[in-house]
């Protein structure tokens, strides 16, 4: 992406995280938003379903009809360990790539993870977990990120 340059998906996602850094939550009608960014409704669609899903701190609620809703609240992160232990919950037998990169971003954001272990989690789930087969990858991504979320459960406080 070249400076100065932003997609139709970056420009409402922005708009999006803008509205829920004032208020804990944001209800928005998809046709208004569409109509607002000159765009089509699955345009919303597919910036809400990429980027602003659980992984990424993010519950969606909606209603459909002609009272219908989209409703993005920003999770509230409590404890490192119930934090972690959600992420844990989250990944179950098989994560891919984009989600587990998502989730390792969120805690870096949570302030859960630091620079180091943010780096060294994602050297560990791109590109060098490659079996041939997707299935296997993800059960083997899973398992490693599983393993290194429940290890940072039981680190000692830095003194």
């Amino acid at each position: 992406m070249s400076v100065g340059y932003q997609n139709m998906s970056d420009i409402i996602e922005a708009y999006l995280k803008q509205a829920l850094s004032e208020q804990e939550q944001v209800e928005i009608r998809r046709s208004e938003i569409a109509s607002r960014f000159d765009c089509v409704p699955s345009q919303i669609n597919y910036v809400i379903n990429t980027r602003f899903t659980v992984q990424q701190g993010y519950l969606v609620e909606s209603k459909r009809g002609g009272g219908g809703y989209i409703r993005i609240m920003k999770v509230k992160m409590l404890e490192e360990s119930d934090i972690l232990d959600r992420m844990i919950d989250l990944i179950g037998d098989r994560i891919d790539e984009k989600d587990s990169l998502a989730i390792v971003q969120t805690l870096y954001d949570e302030e859960v993870l630091s620079r180091r272990e943010s780096k060294l989690m994602l050297v560990a789930m791109e590109k060098t977990l490659y079996t041939g087969k997707a299935t296997v990858d993800n059960l083997i991504r899973a398992n490693i990120l599983k393993s290194m979320l429940s290890a940072l459960r039981y680190r000692k406080p830095s003194v």
